[in-house]
């Protein structure tokens, strides 16, 4: 299957399954999902204090929400799939964080903000989405203060031979179905599972955010290296 990351249909992709998208997201990672979302916010309470935040690539919000631990002075987050941000929204909401945290529209690959604008850019799971990941990463690069900070929480590759052949097989198989039957849509979750298995990731994705101009760039493996948190900053 040739992966199609033009955003003309990777945005009408995404409204498809928006609907079952945070069901199927904790489902098929058995929840753990949210573990390393907590672990990501925990970095940056780490490094920032009372930090401007923008979550590239949102969706449906569940990392911009997970930032208000952070005690940010604001969130906000972007995405081009109107039908996530609407579900996002509802959530903000709902956790009366209306007043903390703003979802809008926009190409995650040409930020609509302006150079040195927040603290940290932050992404999950859509980094791989990009048409052009440098571009992506050098948006995020561009509209963080000097020191600011970039990271990237982001699919990986399994560390061991066993664990990696067991996670091809459930990445292979068992997502595209799991996700086909219930979302309606198996063909946005076999680009899913392609996009997941074809993407750069380890040192091949930390040369990627050197490339973007990021410096100090360092991972953390979550979960056997299921997935990994990049950080890398704005000198």
């Amino acid at each position: 299957m040739q992966l199609n990351k033009d955003k003309e249909a990777v945005g009408p992709m995404f409204d498809s399954i928006a609907r079952r998208y945070d069901f199927l997201n904790h489902l098929l990672s058995f929840g753990i999902d949210k573990r390393w979302r907590r672990r990501a916010i925990e970095i940056i309470s780490d490094v920032c204090k009372n930090p401007a935040i923008l979550d590239v690539a949102t969706g449906t919000g569940d990392l911009a929400i997970a930032a208000a631990k952070a005690d940010p002075r604001t969130v906000k987050g972007i995405d081009i799939s109107e039908k996530m941000l609407e579900l996002g929204r509802r959530k903000v909401m709902e956790k009366g964080l209306s007043d903390l945290i703003e979802l809008l529209k926009c190409d995650s690959e040409n930020i609509c903000f302006p150079d040195n604008t927040f603290d940290v850019a932050m992404v999950a799971f859509g980094v791989r989405n990009f048409s052009d990941p440098v571009k992506g990463l050098s948006e995020m690069r561009r509209i963080v203060r000097k020191g600011g900070l970039v990271l990237v929480l982001e699919f990986s590759k399994p560390d061991g031979s066993a664990f990696r052949s067991v996670f091809d097989f459930y990445f292979r198989n068992l997502l595209p179905s799991f996700g086909g039957f219930f979302s309606r849509n198996r063909k946005a979750y076999k680009y899913l599972q392609k996009s997941v298995m074809d993407f750069a990731d380890s040192e091949d994705f930390m040369q990627l955010m050197r490339t973007a101009g990021l410096t100090r760039v360092k991972q953390e493996r979550l979960t056997r290296g299921v997935a990994t948190i990049y950080t890398g900053n704005k000198e």
